[in-house]
């Protein structure tokens, strides 16, 4: 039976890591987070692109709210595939009506269309065989005549709100991502070599972390911002670009440390070169602490790309930013549908605190002393 002692420190972290509730918990809730961003489109209820399908009748009506809807083909017709609309969503939108009523006359479609006001309206008529293909009245209202549920209600253009939440998890997803990506790799590069070589040139890259860090994030981010335009791919490069500072700190001293080492003393004895020890034997040896700190910077990147969309620099619309969604909706807060606001900031703060717990859960194991 393998004893304690001869197990492998990693088996020791997991172990210790799934004891953890809440970590191992925030483990799942991200990995069902990522699952939603890879098939957006194909859980959301609106799968147009952005899912920007606005129906300005039916604008911030409450969770739950349900309508009949008829849906108008379109003539125009562009080929998708299943994959291009998992990735993008449906670029084939359809033309649909909220209607307060309908009747069938002879061969045409008489409809009322829905008003808030409950006014009256001036009837549409709509031909059967031109518009539908179709004079089958049954057919007609089986096809295109159906009753629409809203699950959180629409925001105040009288788009799904379920849809743009779901598809606004991969905004925060890919910021994440690339952020985390680009710091890791300025960081890691700057940091070991700093502490590796020190002298002159742990100096100069000291000198820049300094006054990179001296500048507010927030500060940088939008300067940055505005040098390379206002868009999608800018964001995440500007956030990327203002997070490797501390990576860079943290890879300097844990370099620091390990260089000393006997290891590493044998290595340079062998000959081998300065790039092979520091990629070889002292990068795998620090790839803990990295690894929680990247946790930590994308909970960072997420709540930093927030901050962007509401000051309208950030993800530009139609894209479905959890930021831009409160940005929209702040202001309903004050007049009785808090909700519209609310559950996009619900959904910032669940994923961002589901990153510190995931962090701090493999801080604790990956603590060899403890």
């Amino acid at each position: 039976m393998q004893t304690r002692s001869s197990q492998s420190l990693s088996q020791l972290a997991l172990q210790k890591f799934k004891k953890n509730f809440w970590g191992v918990l925030s483990f799942w809730f991200i990995i069902a987070c990522a699952v939603i961003a890879i098939f957006a489109y194909a859980l959301a209820p609106d799968k147009t692109m952005y899912a920007n399908q606005m129906h300005l009748p039916i604008h911030s009506k409450p969770p739950g709210f349900q309508v009949q809807m008829l849906e108008v083909p379109q003539r125009k017709h562009i080929e998708q595939s299943w994959f291009s609309k998992t990735l993008s969503g449906d670029k084939n939108p359809k033309l649909q009506i909220p209607v307060q009523s309908y009747e069938f006359l002879n061969d045409s479609l008489k409809i009322i269309p829905y008003n808030t006001d409950k006014l009256q309206t001036a009837p549409v008529f709509y031909s059967l065989p031109e518009v539908f293909s179709s004079d089958d009245k049954a057919f007609v209202k089986d096809k295109f005549i159906s009753k629409k549920t809203f699950v959180l209600g629409t925001d105040k253009y009288g788009r799904d709100l379920l849809s743009r939440l779901l598809v606004g998890t991969r905004i925060s997803f890919s910021i994440g991502f690339v952020a985390v990506f680009i710091s890791l790799f300025i960081g890691v590069f700057l940091g070991a070599f700093a502490g590796y070589f020190g002298g002159k040139v742990d100096a100069v890259i000291m000198w820049l972390i300094n006054v990179a860090w001296s500048i507010p994030t927030l500060l940088l981010v939008i300067a940055i911002t505005l040098a390379i335009g206002k868009g999608f791919w800018q964001v995440f490069i500007a956030v990327g670009l203002t997070m490797w500072v501390e990576v860079a700190r943290v890879v300097r001293g844990q370099v620091l440390g390990l260089k000393k080492l006997q290891y590493v003393t044998a290595a340079k004895a062998l000959g081998f070169g300065h790039l092979r020890i520091i990629s070889k034997h002292i990068l795998p040896n620090i790839m803990a602490p990295v690894i929680v700190i990247s946790a930590a910077n994308f909970a960072a990147a997420i709540l930093i790309e927030s901050g962007l969309s509401f000051l309208g620099i950030g993800a530009q619309p139609p894209i479905p930013s959890w930021g831009g969604m409160i940005k929209d909706h702040y202001s309903y807060i004050i007049l009785g549908k808090a909700y519209l606001a609310l559950i996009p900031g619900v959904a910032i703060m669940s994923l961002v605190m589901a990153f510190m717990l995931f962090g701090n859960a493999l801080r604790d194991a990956l603590d060899v002393k403890n």
